[in-house]
């Protein structure tokens, strides 16, 4: 069978179909650790819960054990939002700086990770500071076409300053 035009335009328009997907996913993935950050910065439960399935699981405990912290395994978008907007409600404020994110796709589910500078200072006292650079590890779920966080571990790289005076 002769190759006609439109045969030999389908091959192109199939990678380019493929190609702008794969960089929509790229975005939406990483903007879910977008909206993790950022939420937590705005104190927007709405934008932080939109980063998590709803039974996600945030492992903050390597961190914490670095500097002798103690943290739960947080379980649940509700409990991991619950706890980390209340325990900072008030007493601290963040930022949070987003950079090196490295996503892997395969199919529905997907793996990001990415170095996360966090700042932390009491509210009423600003002299009062944890500042950490963290490696997160991420696996990811779509959810129609944005993607959602299923599983964070937190791996703290250095620190400076006190956390156990902020967490």
């Amino acid at each position: 069978m002769p190759v006609t035009a439109s045969h030999a335009l389908s091959a192109p328009i199939a990678e380019y179909t493929a190609t702008v997907r794969e960089l929509r996913d790229r975005a939406e993935i990483t903007d879910a650790l977008y909206r993790f950050a950022l939420g937590q910065d705005l104190r927007d439960r709405e934008l932080f819960a939109s980063s998590f399935t709803e039974d996600a699981e945030l492992d903050f405990q390597p961190t914490a054990d670095r500097w002798g912290g103690k943290a739960p395994l947080m379980v649940g978008r509700d409990f991991i939002v619950d706890t980390i907007l209340s325990g900072f409600a008030g007493r601290v404020d963040t930022s949070h700086q987003v950079t090196n994110p490295r996503v892997v796709i395969d199919g529905d589910t997907a793996w990001l990770t990415a170095m996360v500078e966090a700042q932390h200072l009491r509210t009423y006292d600003h002299d009062v500071f944890a500042l950490l650079k963290n490696r997160y590890e991420v696996e990811l779920v779509r959810d129609g076409e944005r993607w959602l966080m299923r599983r964070i571990r937190i791996v703290n790289i250095w620190f400076t300053g006190d956390p156990k005076a902020i967490f």
